[in-house]
Formats: structure tokens, C-alpha cells, sequence
């Protein structure tokens, strides 16, 4: 029994190291800063925080975005997106489906030092929301351009009838 519990751990252990090492294929590699860390942001003025955790799949075919937005007092809102690269069309794609029902289906660009995620469309309950995305990578001012970034500036816009409005802008930092 012991020698099967250890085989666990070292199992675990050597998919964690797959999940943060992979060889991402070349179209999801601008997103390979995220993989294998956590990222956590508040939203401003609130006790409401977002963590996003990431992880490469089959070897980097596909990046794994487990998040979860906490408030207290209230039932966490889980959702988890799979990136991958959809050879047909030449671009990366991403499906998002989440514990209270919606489901989202979109596309990720990099964008002049950033990540863009162009409208696309949110349903759940048979309502439909229409939103897009830009996580911009931040360094820390010490590694410079080429250094790895720390956290990222995630906007967030949806469309009203009068044109794009903020929902929410945060800073999500990497965790230890």
C-alpha cells in the first residue's frame, strides 16, 4: 500500500513538472508565462478576488485555465477554459464553461505586448452577453523587457446598447 501511495506522489509530482515544463506548440506559446502558476487579483473597491491557475496539457497542446472567483458570504463562481491551437483555422481557441451554467466559445490573439481576446459571446439561461478581453503581461521593473512577468492587467468589456463599457479591470499577480 505504501509502495502505491508513493507511486501516486511521484506521479503527481512528475505531472506538475510536465504541466510547468512543456514544449507548448508554437501557436500557444505566447500564453506559456501563465502555465504552471497561479495568478490572484481583487476587485477594486470589493472583498471579491479572482484566481486563475494554469496548466499545460498533452504536452503543451493545450493550457488548462482553472479559475475561481471568491466573495465572502457567497458560493464561489468556478470555471475552467481550454486553450488550444485549431490547426484549420490558424488561430488559438478557447471554450469556457463554468459551475453556474454559461458557457463561452472565443478566440485569443497576442496583440502588441498583449493578450486580446476578441467579442465574443457569454450564455447561460438562454441570455446572452456580449464581452472581450485584454490581459496585458506585467514585469517587474528589475527584469526588464525580456524578464518574466509577475502579473497581468486583465480588462474586461461588455456591449451595451450605447457601445463597450468596463466591467472590470484588475491586476492579477503571480503566487508563490
Amino acid at each position: 500500500m505504501r509502495r502505491l501511495v508513493m507511486g501516486m506522489a511521484l506521479g503527481a509530482v512528475v505531472g506538475v513538472s510536465l504541466a510547468v515544463f512543456a514544449d507548448p506548440v508554437p501557436g500557444l506559446k505566447p500564453m506559456a508565462f501563465l502555465a504552471g502558476h497561479c495568478w490572484t487579483g481583487e476587485f477594486p473597491g470589493s472583498q471579491r478576488t479572482d484566481t486563475h491557475c494554469f496548466a499545460w496539457l498533452y504536452e503543451g497542446k493545450a493550457l488548462r485555465d482553472t479559475h475561481t472567483v471568491r466573495a465572502p458570504g457567497q458560493p464561489d463562481h468556478v470555471g475552467e477554459t481550454t486553450y488550444y491551437w485549431e490547426p484549420a483555422a490558424k488561430r488559438v481557441e478557447y471554450l469556457y464553461i463554468e459551475n453556474q451554467g454559461g458557457v463561452s466559445h472565443g478566440t485569443v490573439t497576442p496583440e502588441a505586448g498583449a493578450l486580446v481576446f476578441p467579442a465574443t459571446q457569454y450564455v447561460t439561461d438562454g441570455e446572452t452577453l456580449t464581452y472581450r478581453v485584454r490581459w496585458t503581461p506585467q514585469r517587474p521593473p528589475q527584469a526588464g523587457e525580456g524578464g518574466e512577468p509577475d502579473a497581468y492587467e486583465a480588462w474586461s468589456e461588455v456591449q451595451t446598447k450605447d457601445g463597450w463599457t468596463t466591467m472590470f479591470k484588475l491586476v492579477l499577480k503571480r503566487q508563490p
